[in-house]
């Protein structure tokens, strides 16, 4: 459990977040921490000339809603996390923890599973996919946690075919490469994903 004791939402989202850094291996792949102004971000003009939402906000009104929200976003993904273990036996089930968190777009993830650590920790961008997909990046995240492994190949497509089974997701094709495995289950971007920890969405 992730302990936040302050009373201020605004410390405790920054508590939140800065405990996250030090589960990836690079802090700057937590966004808001460093990125994001504490003043509302100007709108930034688009390739085309038109005009597109501020691309950051403001981190006061993120870390506040992270600090007040926070709690039941992690709860939901446990609960992923736990149908996950299901389709397993007991002593099959890799020894991983999950967190939501706003990871930088810069990095282009939905999610990571960190397999360095222990125990493993799956941290999941719950902004950038709706709630009702957030099963189908868990499992795949999950797959990562039960092989020990970041790849892609045949071990992969076997445990999350596996699990797309048992969680009645859409399983992979056979002979499904690795590249295309990369993204499976599929789902669905949000193009905004800091809108949800705006707490707009």
């Amino acid at each position: 459990m992730i302990d936040c004791h302050s009373s201020d939402a605004y410390t405790r989202g920054i508590e939140y977040l800065r405990v996250m850094q030090g589960f990836v291996l690079d802090p700057a792949m937590v966004d808001v921490m460093e990125t994001l102004p504490d003043a509302p971000a100007l709108s930034r003009p688009r390739s085309d000339g038109a005009e597109r939402p501020p691309l950051w906000g403001d981190r006061t009104i993120i870390c506040t809603w992270i600090g007040e929200n926070i709690h039941v976003v992690n709860e939901a993904l446990r609960c992923c996390l736990e149908a996950c273990h299901e389709c397993f036996y007991p002593q099959m089930r890799p020894d991983t923890r999950i967190f939501a968190v706003p990871l930088a777009q810069t990095f282009g993830l939905d999610g990571l599973c960190n397999i360095s650590i222990t125990p493993i920790t799956i941290l999941i961008d719950a902004g950038r996919v709706t709630p009702e997909n957030w099963l189908s990046i868990v499992a795949h995240e999950y797959v990562h946690a039960y092989l020990g492994s970041p790849g892609h190949g045949k071990d992969f497509a076997a445990v999350l075919s596996h699990l797309c089974l048992g969680l009645g997701l859409e399983t992979p094709p056979e002979q499904m490469d690795a590249t295309s495995l990369r993204s499976w289950p599929p789902y669905p971007s949000i193009s905004d994903p800091l809108a949800f920890w705006r707490g707009v969405t």
